[in-house]
């Protein structure tokens, strides 16, 4: 087939004008047929202009085709073609979507020219990539040119989500301040963004009184408000607005069902978590792998955790989600160990991944039912996994040799952390006391203090604990 295709693509350059090489490549774009776009492209570098290359860059975006993308941007480098605008941008957009980030601003650094779709595309990247503070860097830099680019909705944006990642108030509200006095006050995107930075960051007066004041309102909108609700811990008032948005003709997605599902913990919840069940099973969205996750974790939160387990052993097609939910809830549950192990290998032997979730939560049942031997196993899949704990997992393994009175690896373990926290310090120093080593603990406790580290009441309490066995 490829050969016959090959042959076909020869005879075509030999007998077609330029004009005819560039509509043929227009229509192989067009069918999606990006091989073959590419072999007649390189076979023609003379023949074709910056639209076909255009073309092809926005075809590998689609389809998030690496090599084919970076193949593109050497022939366009080799043949003297890397100085058109809107390539350029293209690459950048290219690059982003690939998250490599390095190669999108090398791009955009060597611009003469910069659109506003080229600026708008770097702090997106950033943004989209989980560099929200280079991506406010980016931003602050295109204001600062001011009159000759001004930011749109897709900017501004971009800009919000950054600051709502780093729940950064006080800068969203200065790009705020801007908006207010731009022609996108009233743009429904930019609106939506403002409601997701104030409620994410606690302010959810302010995030009300902008949604209340939309003109217009989408799934998104809606969405965003009882997201902020629900993160927020006010399921009741989620729960309202759900309502509202269901009486205002409005279909919600399972963003909406999932957002709604993490705001109920505690068993005078669950009723509620049937109520969603209910809806889901209406709305036919059983089988939507990441709600069924939400689902299951609401269950677990309510402490419904047999339920959980049910809904997870009737999924046809078992994922990492809804495993991380069944596990952390038979960990916060503390009574269902055997089930939680069980879970475990079934997981390997379905060579499905783990996260560091999972891998937290088997840690804290193993130091719960003194399982040191499986809870070694876990830490040597943990150093496959990374040569450096993050401080979450650092953490939980000090917990677990404290607890099963290996005090000698906790120590180990605090003192290869490359970063710590106070619940660090106070994981060794509880597991000092509760062993005897009262004196190690008070030790460790004014290091902690000559660290500039703040402790905390259990911080404390488990000092006190461990000079009550001093004498």
């Amino acid at each position: 087939m490829k050969r016959t295709c090959q042959k076909k693509i020869n005879n075509l350059n030999k007998i077609l004008e330029p004009t005819s090489v560039n509509s043929t490549i227009h229509l192989l774009c067009h069918l999606g047929r990006l091989q073959d776009a590419l072999k007649l492209i390189f076979s023609n570098p003379t023949h074709s202009d910056y639209s076909l290359y255009s073309k092809i860059l926005r075809l590998c975006i689609h389809r998030k085709a690496k090599m084919e993308g970076r193949l593109i941007h050497g022939h366009l480098l080799a043949n003297g073609l890397h100085s058109n605008a809107y390539l350029n941008t293209n690459l950048v957009i290219f690059y982003s979507k690939l998250g490599d980030m390095v190669n999108s601003r090398k791009v955009f650094d060597r611009m003469s020219e910069r659109s506003l779709v080229t600026w708008t595309a770097l702090v997106s990247g950033y943004s989209q990539n989980g560099d929200s503070e280079e991506a406010l860097v980016v931003f602050s830099a295109m204001h600062r040119i001011g009159v000759n680019v001004k930011a749109n909705q897709f900017t501004y944006g971009s800009a919000l989500r950054a600051c709502t990642s780093m729940m950064c108030l006080d800068r969203g509200k200065q790009i705020q301040g801007c908006i207010q006095k731009s022609r996108l006050v009233k743009n429904l995107f930019v609106q939506s963004a403002l409601v997701d930075l104030h409620s994410k960051c606690g302010k959810m007066e302010d995030a009300c009184y902008i949604f209340e004041s939309m003109l217009e309102r989408d799934v998104v909108s809606w969405n965003v408000m009882i997201g902020g609700y629900a993160v927020q811990g006010f399921a009741d008032d989620a729960l309202r607005l759900f309502r509202s948005m269901l009486r205002a003709g409005m279909i919600p997605d399972s963003f909406t069902l999932g957002s709604i599902m993490k705001a109920f913990v505690g068993g005078s919840s669950l009723m509620k978590v049937f109520q969603m069940h209910g809806f889901i099973i209406q709305l036919g969205c059983e089988s939507h792998y990441v709600l069924i996750g939400s689902l299951i974790d609401a269950y677990a939160k309510c402490g419904s955790v047999r339920i959980a387990d049910r809904i997870y052993k009737s999924m046809l097609k078992k994922d990492t989600i809804a495993c991380t939910a069944l596990i952390t809830g038979y960990a916060r549950e503390g009574t269902y160990s055997r089930d939680a192990f069980d879970l475990f290998n079934g997981i390997h032997q379905m060579h499905m991944g783990v996260d560091n979730v999972i891998l937290c939560s088997m840690l804290n049942i193993c130091a719960n039912t003194a399982s040191l031997d499986l809870g070694r196993q876990i830490h040597a899949l943990v150093l496959k996994c990374q040569s450096k704990h993050d401080v979450a997992m650092g953490n939980t393994l000090i917990d677990m040799y404290s607890k099963s009175g290996e005090i000698e690896d906790a120590k180990q373990v605090f003192n290869e952390m490359e970063q710590k926290n106070v619940v660090s310090w106070t994981s060794l120093i509880a597991g000092y006391g509760k062993h005897g080593y009262g004196h190690k603990a008070i030790a460790l406790y004014k290091k902690m203090e000559c660290e500039g580290l703040k402790p905390n009441d259990v911080t404390f309490l488990t000092l006190l604990f461990a000079c009550s066995h001093v004498g």
